[in-house]
């Protein structure tokens, strides 16, 4: 399956994996941006450290191939093979999005896009339960079938 077939598959599952991802991008970039503004606004460094961390998060939630590659502890791989569902993406996603907002509140920053794209996202994953749409991963990132191809 093409990723044009997988979005043509109208599954908001899909659409939050790749939604995911850019906010992974987003997350590195504006966090690592926002790392500069020690004399602008020393409490901005915080989150921007919090987005650092959000997108290591997505990135082993989105690419389950990772979760075989790189060595973590268990305890990590346990607490991030519990974001299996829509639901708990959704869940994830939308705390993630909450820690981006509350940062706005202490100053305006670019990091309001990365929590515009993590509310997005979250909101994806939550139409995709509602909906009542199985979550299926993307071939391309790592899902279904491509990690059990390593072992």
């Amino acid at each position: 399956m093409s990723l044009k077939d997988e979005f043509a598959t109208r599954n908001f599952s899909i659409y939050g994996q790749w939604l995911g991802i850019l906010s992974m991008i987003l997350c590195f970039a504006l966090g690592i941006a926002n790392l500069f503004n020690l004399f602008f606004h020393p409490l901005l460094i915080i989150f921007a450290i919090l987005a650092l961390v959000s997108c290591f998060i997505i990135l082993f939630i989105e690419v389950p191939l990772l979760l075989r590659i790189c060595p973590t502890s268990a305890s990590f791989d346990a607490a991030i093979r519990r974001v299996s569902t829509n639901y708990m993406r959704a869940a994830t996603y939308a705390v993630m999005a909450v820690i981006q907002w509350v940062s706005i509140a202490i100053v305006a920053s670019s990091l309001i896009a990365a929590a515009i794209v993590l509310t997005f996202t979250a909101l994806c994953y939550l139409a995709a339960g509602v909906k009542g749409q199985a979550f299926v991963g993307s071939k391309t990132l790592g899902g279904a079938g491509v990690a059990q191809m390593i072992v």
